[in-house]
């Protein structure tokens, strides 16, 4: 979509406002300054740059996390609107986010509500952002929904650091033993092989196994390398169409160790999001097609788009949800006594907490799992590579002796 940079007249005050906005066409931009009471100055398409820079920071979780958590307190503290983003805007390190929210605090002083705002830059704000403080700006307890929001998103964002932390552990290590195996294929065993060969010598079939593999990797590296791209390149079309998406999302979730991580934290997002969003004021439908974008799995999506068909058509939540399979029997029966007794979004959050400890302990149990498997198998592999480049040199001593 263009970026259009625009020059602007205060109709009231006569203040001079420059700022910039994506939009289809000229005219879109046109029509935004003019429904915001401005008078139009200037108005051109902004030159496409080409940045050449290594790590250039986007809007991270993190920063968003921080960035609300500051915008509630001053809320609460009594300070204006405005003030309280201009002062977000001057402090904050992030510069895509420091440019977002210089580009809010245009469109608020414009006359556009803080929602709508932020709804102009999906990138920063999610939709479950947007619609919890536009709830809030209709409720007249803005200030309240921020912080709600806040702790939503510290908890969120506590989480996925959690399920990360499994998932980068085994794959450094397995890295670090990838790198070590090459090295000793690449290096290593060509000096034992050379010295073999020039004694003639008969080697163990173990021996002839390791040099094999290691002529294999110096004289066909460029094809494993291209192979692993090119599979990779094929997971990551599958993944992009519907149902390669859903197909992996589904094996990621039933997969033995992980899954049950996987499983947990998705049951711990999907209760706490949804929970928020309802005591936040917020519709069940659009509660429930908010959860469902932001769930980040095809699985638990789709089982959460059926359950919101069943509610239009007059179910409960419960019902879809159960014959999803996807979530535990405890979580059902809660959420079907949520419904019942009027307390969902309380049991919602009950349910989100007591899984948060779920995922804690399943993480710990991975890891304490993970970490002797791994030094298992990277001895078992370098020992193996050890040994069979000795047995020559065994059979050599006791041919001497």
């Amino acid at each position: 979509m263009p970026l259009f940079e625009y020059t602007a007249k205060n109709a009231s005050n006569g203040q001079i406002m420059k700022g910039q906005m994506q939009a289809q066409t000229r005219d879109e931009v046109v029509g935004h300054i003019r429904k915001n009471r401005m008078i139009l100055v200037n108005i051109r398409e902004a030159p496409k740059q080409v940045k050449f820079s290594l790590g250039q920071p986007g809007i991270k979780t993190r920063d968003v996390v921080i960035f609300t958590r500051q915008f509630a307190t001053m809320i609460n503290s009594g300070l204006p609107l405005v003030q309280s983003l201009s002062i977000l805007a001057a402090q904050t390190e992030n510069k895509a986010l420091k440019e977002v929210t210089k580009q809010v605090v245009f469109d608020v002083e414009a006359g556009n509500t803080l929602a709508d705002a932020f709804s102009r830059h999906p990138k920063a704000f999610s939709g479950l952002f947007v619609n919890m403080v536009a709830a809030g700006e209709a409720g007249g307890i803005l200030d309240t929904i921020l912080l709600r929001l806040a702790t939503f998103l510290e908890k969120n964002d506590a989480l996925i650091r959690k399920v990360k932390s499994a998932m980068i552990y085994p794959a450094v290590i397995m890295s670090v033993a990838a790198i070590a195996i090459t090295v000793l294929l690449i290096f290593v065993i060509p000096v034992f092989q050379s010295m073999f060969a020039s004694v003639n010598m008969e080697l163990p079939l173990p021996t002839r196994v390791v040099i094999g593999l290691s002529e294999f990797l110096i004289g066909y590296w460029w094809a494993i390398i291209a192979a692993v791209a090119g599979l990779v390149f094929l997971i990551r079309q599958y993944y992009a169409t519907p149902d390669g998406h859903k197909n992996i999302d589904r094996m990621m979730i039933n997969s033995p160790v992980l899954g049950d991580v996987i499983r947990k934290s998705a049951v711990s997002r999907f209760t706490r999001t949804l929970g928020t969003l309802i005591s936040s004021g917020v519709s069940i439908l659009d509660g429930l097609e908010i959860t469902a974008k932001t769930s980040g799995n095809r699985v638990i999506h789709d089982a959460v788009m059926e359950s919101r068909a069943s509610i239009a058509g007059g179910e409960t939540i419960a019902a879809p949800l159960e014959r999803s399979k996807v979530f535990p029997p405890m979580v059902i029966s809660m959420i079907a006594v949520g419904e019942q007794t009027g307390g969902l979004d309380e049991m919602l959050t009950k349910i989100a907490d007591f899984y948060d400890e779920e995922v804690d302990v399943a993480v710990g149990a991975l890891l304490s799992l993970m970490e002797p498997v791994m030094i298992v198998v990277l001895g078992v592999v370098v020992g193996g590579m050890v040994v069979a480049m000795y047995l020559p040199i065994f059979d050599m001593m006791n041919a001497i002796q």
